[in-house]
């Protein structure tokens, strides 16, 4: 087995559960691990043998730019889109971050993280 994993991900969307966080929308930052088995790509240095780092960005851009209310609720699109495009990924660990929340203090960012298994 072995880790993918993309650190920082950066997009301005447009979730909450608030009327004027879908009008100005916010920055966010994503944080995705997926394990996979990289023994073949490591051997044969093959693309198609192992899980494309350019799709699994792609798929959260994509769903990022969806709106939610809630950060879960993206959270779980991702992780779902993943697992139905990508047969070789057994686990995902996924953190999506508010950054400079509009919850009336000095807080830096809110951060929700999941972990799925492949069932």
């Amino acid at each position: 087995m072995g880790t993918i994993k993309l650190k920082n991900i950066r997009t301005f969307s447009y979730h909450g559960c608030l009327i004027e966080e879908s009008k100005i929308g916010s920055d966010y930052r994503v944080d995705l691990d997926i394990k996979t088995d990289l023994r073949k790509s490591a051997v044969s240095d093959h693309l198609s043998d192992t899980v494309d780092y350019v799709l699994l960005n792609r798929i959260v851009t994509e769903e990022m730019a969806i709106r939610s209310n809630l950060l879960e609720h993206v959270a779980h699109r991702i992780i779902a889109r993943i697992f139905s495009e990508i047969a070789a990924v057994s686990r995902i660990t996924l953190a999506v971050s508010k950054l400079n929340p509009p919850i009336g203090g000095d807080v830096e960012s809110v951060t929700i993280e999941m972990e799925e298994y492949r069932t």
